[in-house]
């Protein structure tokens, strides 16, 4: 037989909140409104009226049309988003690739215990401050084909002179090799990962007669797995969102070598006023970096290493 739950019970369960608990959750939200009211206004609306604004035809100058799935069945058909995301899956691959390797390896560099590494530390990492538009024109003019510095190195090497950025072939790599400038960034996060690698396993290793390869690939590539996949999801994601240089230097050129996908959004809906059709991008954009996040997550289970075991 069912029996009735007392008042005292019922307080028990669902205690009476005192004062001082209720002045301080009055208080918690009040503090978290500023965010809150950023949030509805500023993100979560305008992530709402983009979807919306991707299922109409508008041009700002007139009344938005609403025309359901065009923009995005028109998407799919058009020439020039397959080769935009050509570019980009191009650029993504080579700069998280060279980004990723290329900051790893001054993080051993760097995390030897000789002297004066602190100096070294701070020069390598001083150029991801010089961000911008500034550090692309002076890529402007180290790439100049007639007097810039990589062609006169290049030429008293006895090698022949590079297009460059005039060049559809060297385009888009040199565009990549650029990015090799900003590696200071992912270098101290790998920096702050080697340290945190017990020595005692080194110590092991070397008095079973380990060399160097030995404890890079069984020791320091397993404990620190999980920063790099951190590093390559991220790279990934702010690859795919590559706009600045190729905006700068090539404007998209020669032939749409360099057009990346966050370039051609910008001119649809900035240049040529078809913001539908740029919203439309901007979610179809969204869709593939879940994806493709996604299946890093579902690949990171058979190279990550967690010392908890999972």
């Amino acid at each position: 037989m069912r029996r009735e739950v007392t008042s005292k019970e019922k307080k028990l369960r669902h205690p009476k909140l005192s004062k001082l608990a209720r002045k301080e959750e009055l208080e918690f939200y009040l503090f978290i409104s500023p965010w809150i009211i950023g949030f509805v206004f500023f993100t979560g609306g305008p992530i709402i009226a983009s979807f919306l604004i991707s299922l109409t035809n508008w041009s700002i100058l007139s009344a938005p049309q609403w025309t359901g799935l065009t923009n995005y069945t028109k998407l799919f058909t058009d020439p020039i988003f397959y080769r935009v995301l050509l570019n980009t899956a191009y650029y993504s691959c080579g700069s998280v690739s060279l980004g990723v390797g290329g900051s790893l390896i001054a993080g051993l560099l760097l995390n030897q215990r000789l002297p004066g590494l602190r100096v070294f530390r701070t020069i390598y990492y001083l150029p991801t401050v010089i961000a911008g538009i500034p550090m692309v024109l002076l890529f402007l003019w180290l790439y100049n084909p007639s007097y810039g510095l990589f062609n006169y190195v290049l030429s008293r090497l006895g090698v022949g002179k590079v297009g460059w950025l005039w060049d559809e072939n060297w385009a888009m790599p040199a565009i990549i090799l650029m990015n090799l400038w900003r590696i200071g960034g992912n270098m101290i996060i790998f920096l702050a990962a080697l340290h945190g690698v017990p020595q005692s396993l080194y110590d092991a290793a070397r008095a079973d007669g380990a060399n160097f390869w030995h404890q890079f690939i069984y020791i320091t590539l397993p404990m620190i797995s999980p920063i790099i996949f951190l590093v390559v999801v991220i790279s990934t994601i702010a690859s795919f969102q590559v706009f600045l240089e190729p905006y700068v230097l090539t404007e998209g050129g020669p032939a749409n070598a360099t057009l990346t996908y966050v370039l051609y959004l910008y001119r649809n809906g900035f240049q040529w006023w078809k913001v539908g059709y740029a919203s439309t991008m901007a979610w179809i954009l969204l869709v593939i970096l879940l994806s493709l996040t996604g299946i890093q997550f579902k690949l990171a289970r058979y190279w990550v290493y967690y010392a908890e075991g999972k």
